[in-house]
């Protein structure tokens, strides 16, 4: 059970180092696509509760002119 430590070389590290690179890479690109979709579903939600209620006051405040002719 008692086993002889194995020594780290370089090339070791490097290729741990390149193993977990990609992975956090391939998470990174994910996050990117998730984060953008979100945002973009904001955006139209803030451009829609704006238009809303901008419809809703232009309706209370809208003022009649009546023209006659004499």
């Amino acid at each position: 059970m008692n086993a002889q430590p194995k020594d780290i070389s370089r090339d070791d590290i490097e290729r741990k180092f390149r193993e977990l690179e990609g992975g956090v890479g391939a998470a990174g690109e994910s996050a990117k696509s998730y984060a953008l979709v979100v945002g973009a579903v904001a955006v139209v939600a803030v451009v829609g509760v704006a238009y809303l209620l901008g419809r809703r006051r232009g309706k209370k405040r809208s003022t009649v002119v009546e023209i006659r002719r004499l």
